[in-house]
């Protein structure tokens, strides 16, 4: 309840002023926790996912991205928001990804792939067939309703187990998380170079 209060100098009582409703926003979040049952809130920025709960999510650079979706096939939803992509994979996998980053001798290297998992969350990405900003995250690999639950991967007990791991609908022939890590750390890598070489024969030559 919106409590009133009283202009200066008058005896009016003046409701205070609400914020806007967000009918957009809502039925987004009805979406994604009607037809998924996934967690999301309605915040300032709009509506959220939260991960670690049905899922964690892989971040890399789009390009990057997309080169490693046209060597394997994860089959598992994907959203690009800007210039940045975001592989949904098993709750878990967030927290085995340094692990597996140091055991495919890649922990070394400074990567732009990072992992969201208990506690985090993404900006939701505008439902399938639905319009939306340019601006807002959208879906390349949308999830399908009845195939919206995702394996939990098992506790880590060794990384000679680590091939055994699946992502997101696993099964099937879909890629191992190593596999999939090891693809996008590798393209994020070339990413890397290829920005690096581009930008050094942008810069002018110095003559002392």
């Amino acid at each position: 309840m919106v409590a009133p209060f009283a202009a200066a100098g008058s005896g009016t009582t003046v409701p205070t002023p609400r914020r806007p409703l967000d009918p957009a926003g809502s039925r987004i979040r009805r979406w994604y926790e009607d037809e998924l049952g996934w967690a999301a809130t309605t915040g300032p920025d709009g509506v959220r996912l939260h991960t670690g709960l049905r899922f964690d999510v892989l971040e890399l650079p789009a390009e990057a991205g997309f080169a490693m979706l046209r060597r394997l096939d994860p089959r598992s939803p994907v959203a690009v928001r800007g210039e940045t992509m975001q592989l949904l994979v098993a709750a878990g996998s967030a927290d085995e990804l340094p692990g597996l980053l140091d055991w495919l001798e890649w922990g070394s290297l400074p990567l732009d792939l990072v992992a969201l998992g208990a506690g985090a969350f993404i900006e939701a990405p505008t439902p399938p067939g639905w319009s939306g900003s340019q601006e807002a995250a959208v879906w390349v690999r949308p999830p399908e309703p009845g195939r919206e639950v995702e394996p939990v991967l098992p506790a880590l007990t060794s990384l000679t187990a680590v091939s055994t791991w699946s992502v997101v609908g696993g099964g099937g022939g879909a890629p191992d998380l190593v596999r999939l890590v090891d693809t996008a750390a590798t393209q994020c890598h070339r990413a890397r170079l290829r920005r690096a070489s581009t930008a050094s024969t942008a810069q002018p030559l110095a003559f002392s």
